[in-house]
């Protein structure tokens, strides 16, 4: 039995938001979340001594992302968004039980796929352990299943240490995608759903491609639906930062930086940074500039 642990002062609505995930690909929902509110202040913790969280059991990613909401439930975070679909599908109901604030998880997005499609066949693009996990599942079977709509799940192990690495276009991996891409539209999906936290940062690039290529399919992420929910459970318990001025630097921890993640970090997150190293202090005195 997980026994509530944190137990802090009610966080006022000047509290910071925390995200966590495995890596860098949170700042895909952290993206989102600024651009419909931009007036809060955020913290990001990412694993990236441990990233890929995909490829993990079930017991690792709940015992690693135990161990990061702790953390930042101890900065005072009034709420916490666990921006990583595989983390999500393993601690949620764990989190809940054990967290005094508000937390909310990701779970692929299939019902907009399943209202969009037209023929009735979508494809789940995830890690193993999202696609493996009960959330998922659950969502197929009360959505996709009465509608008739047939869901395809497929796992590439090599997306998320691309989009890590910079995601460069001339790599295999990107040639893997596009063949993928080209082999669903042949077996008839429509819609592809991005659901991993790292994958909508080659949405564009896989765009271009499908455009380019004259096919009808499209792309789905759930980032838009992830900033809503928080954005409602804020106002719902009288939370939303009341004030109009933006502290536009995000604090980006990580249980390790290396120089790669820093260059990814601050191509992909579109606001100023200060990078926080493992022993979570300060890198540069300086702010880092996207």
């Amino acid at each position: 039995m997980i026994h509530p642990q944190f137990d802090p002062m009610k966080p006022t609505s000047q509290a910071p938001i925390g995200i966590f995930d495995s890596g860098v690909g949170g700042l895909s929902v952290f993206r989102h979340l600024a651009r419909l509110m931009p007036n809060e202040r955020y913290v990001y913790y990412a694993d990236t001594q441990n990233v890929p969280y995909g490829n993990k059991s079930g017991d690792e990613i709940l015992f690693l992302t135990l161990q990061a909401v702790d953390w930042l439930c101890k900065q005072g975070c009034k709420l916490i968004v666990i921006a990583c679909n595989s983390a999500s599908a393993h601690s949620l109901t764990a989190l809940r039980a054990r967290c005094s604030v508000p937390i909310v998880g990701l779970v692929p997005a299939v019902k907009p796929a399943c209202e969009i499609t037209t023929s009735g066949q979508i494809a789940v693009l995830a890690t193993q352990a999202t696609l493996q996990g009960r959330l998922l599942q659950q969502v197929i079977d009360e959505i996709a299943t009465p509608k008739g709509v047939t869901v395809h799940k497929h796992f590439e192990p090599m997306l998320v240490p691309w989009v890590e690495s910079g995601m460069p276009i001339d790599h295999h991996v990107a040639d893997l995608l596009i063949k993928q891409t080209a082999a669903w539209h042949e077996a008839g999906i429509d819609v592809i759903v991005l659901g991993c936290t790292h994958y909508p940062f080659f949405k564009e690039f896989l765009q271009a491609w499908i455009d380019d290529s004259h096919l009808s399919m499209a792309l789905l992420d759930s980032g838009t639906a992830i900033a809503e929910r928080v954005r409602s459970l804020l106002g719902y318990f009288g939370l939303s930062a009341d004030s109009s001025e933006r502290d536009a630097v995000l604090y980006f921890y990580a249980s390790s930086l290396a120089d790669h993640v820093v260059t990814t970090a601050k191509r992909l997150s579109g606001t100023r940074m200060v990078f926080v190293d493992s022993d979570f202090l300060p890198l540069d005195d300086e702010l880092s500039r996207a």
